[in-house]
């Protein structure tokens, strides 16, 4: 069917909602952008799917919504009915159509008599995938955009051990998703039925305090926070979202007493109205954090994400002002305090390993080493961590004591089978404690790190492919790497490429080997000097991403490579 057909097909829906009804009309004579809505359905993948909101089948609307939960539920019918009747668990962010959209979900498993535990209200991604193994459903949804400008929503689908649907299972899903070729035949069933039924729960204050009993635990030291944290002053912004519900007390609970959150931004407001992109890497997010800091003197900002899986942080120089900390940057400092001070309790155990993804920071192994704990690299992808805490529980060969990626996603206990930035903002308070007793801050814990096992810099850019030829321009570039292979970089030899859709690693002698991690679309070159570029299309927006790690004896000549490095990329793409 072409995007004509599908396009007459929505405008002659008698009952397209009002809304959907208003952009259609809105769409009319703008063929590109109908083109767009209607000529490809949106992807759905083991990370969900994700999108600009509207009309046609190729952005985020209840009908989309609908067919990727009768995909869900098709797949579901195939199951046993005990396992079937463990149900799904949905919770939903702040942002347009999120409640809907996750009360919808629940309808169209309702018709196939699934059970549904719907949250009463906004919830964290990380509280969600804690309910799955709370509940003990079979799966969990999650209605959000994590850290997308407002203009998006996004569907993620859980399995059940809380992690992110497994692949096998992910892909099954996915066929029954497209075996659903009628977005407008899919049946819902009656809310009051369901009640009655008993196959709808609401669910909300009883799971929220079982989640902050266990977010309790994350403190390492309870006596440092009772002595230094009560007075430590910090500012919290959960950037318009799902952590205003559960952060404060988070951090209240581990004893933070002395704390303030943003107000224009501890609203829950799906306009995102005081920045364009509520992302906590970005600078602009934390300009309200750093005019509140420096009222009251504060010694950490601390921001999260729409959705809270996702923590971002500023620190006080020794200027007064302050400065935004990388997710690399905030990672190797949780990781050095959990193995210092696990290591001065005496509970670091022999077994332990940290997981982080291939494109995360080097400084984390170096640090891991130095207390004889392992480093196990996995994707780009926090499911894969998850995969392996599952196999370390099941195995017994490792003790899980960190996961992280570079993209601001920590892990710090595994209750929970996502990257939890509650979890993290109350650990880095305690970080931030730890060097406050030494008269410091979280500025000079990174300093001391460089010093002591090197300065590394990375940084990631990006190349966006909007529109309907945007796929196929990402496949020719990541083909023109692929054909064209570099041998250096800036001058600097290429002495390993490990090709993750091959599964091939292979030296500069031409001598090959397994990579050991699953097949994708992921290029890595190792360079002579220990630096590192890594290549890969991203798995939830049109974009092809570039990553660059270094490390030197200064910071400048860390980050004079990363220029370097960064302008030979531009050159090799540039090349006809």
């Amino acid at each position: 069917m072409s995007w004509q057909e599908t396009y007459q097909q929505w405008q002659q829906q008698p009952n397209l909602l009002p809304s959907l009804r208003r952009e259609l009309d809105q769409m009319d004579g703008d063929d590109e952008a109908l083109e767009e809505a209607f000529s490809e359905p949106m992807e759905f993948g083991t990370a969900g799917m994700r999108g600009v909101m509207g009309p046609g089948i190729h952005d985020m609307n209840v009908y989309t919504v609908r067919q990727a939960t009768e995909g869900l539920a098709r797949f579901m019918d195939t199951l046993d009915d005990t396992t079937k009747q463990r149900g799904v668990a949905i919770s939903f962010d702040s942002r347009y159509h999120s409640r809907e959209f996750a009360h919808q979900a629940a309808l169209v498993l309702g018709e196939h008599h699934i059970p549904s535990f719907v949250f009463d209200d906004i919830r964290p991604t990380p509280e969600l995938s804690f309910t799955v193994r709370q509940l003990h459903t079979y799966a969990g949804i999650m209605i959000t955009a994590s850290h997308n400008p407002k203009q998006y929503n996004g569907y993620k689908i859980y399995g059940p051990d809380g992690g992110q649907m497994p692949p096998k299972e992910s892909d099954l899903i996915t066929k029954y998703v497209r075996s659903v070729t009628d977005l407008f035949s899919i049946k819902a069933a009656d809310i009051h039925d369901m009640r009655d039924k008993g196959i709808i729960s609401i669910i909300g204050e009883d799971v929220d305090e079982k989640y902050l009993a266990d977010v309790k635990t994350v403190t390492i030291n309870q006596k440092l926070v009772d002595q230094v944290g009560s007075t430590m002053t910090l500012v919290y912004s959960p950037l318009h979202g799902t952590g205003k519900i559960i952060g404060r007390r988070a951090l209240s609970n581990a004893g933070f007493h002395n704390f303030r959150m943003v107000p224009q931004q501890a609203i829950a407001d799906p306009e995102f109205p005081t920045t364009p992109f509520p992302n906590p890497e970005f600078a602009q997010t934390f300009d309200l954090a750093i005019e509140l800091g420096k009222k009251i003197d504060a010694d950490l900002l601390v921001a999260t994400d729409p959705d809270a899986d996702r923590l971002g942080a500023a620190v006080r120089q020794p200027d007064g002002e302050y400065a935004l900390l990388t997710g690399n940057q905030i990672a190797s400092l949780l990781l050095n305090y959990i193995l210092e001070a696990h290591k001065q309790a005496g509970t670091l155990p022999a077994n332990g390993a940290i997981v982080k993804s291939i494109v995360s920071t080097e400084l984390a192994t170096k640090i891991a080493a130095s207390y004889n704990i392992e480093t196990i690299n996995v994707l780009t992808g926090f499911k894969f961590i998850a995969e392996q805490i599952k196999n370390f529980e099941e195995n017994k060969k490792h003790t899980f004591l960190f996961g992280f990626e570079e993209s601001y996603g920590y892990l710090i206990k595994p209750f929970v089978r996502d990257k939890d930035a509650i979890q993290s903002t109350v650990l880095l308070a305690e970080v931030a404690a730890y060097y406050k007793e030494q008269g410091k801050t979280l500025y000079d814990g990174i300093q001391e790190l460089y010093k002591k096992y090197g300065y590394f810099a990375e940084k990631t850019t990006s190349m966006e492919f909007d529109g309907v030829d945007g796929p196929e321009q990402m496949a020719q570039l990541m083909d023109k790497f692929r054909q064209d292979t570099p041998k250096e970089f800036a001058g600097d030899k290429v002495v390993v490429l490990e090709d993750f859709e091959k599964q091939t690693e292979t030296n500069d002698k031409g001598e090959t080997k397994s990579t050991g991690l699953p097949v994708s679309n992921v290029l890595k070159y190792l360079l002579a000097d220990g630096s590192w570029i890594c290549v890969r299309p991203s798995g939830t927006e049109p974009k092809v991403k570039f990553y660059v790690g270094t490390n030197g004896e200064t910071e400048d000549e860390a980050n004079q490579k990363l220029d370097q490095f960064e302008a030979a990329l531009t050159h090799f793409i540039q090349e006809s």
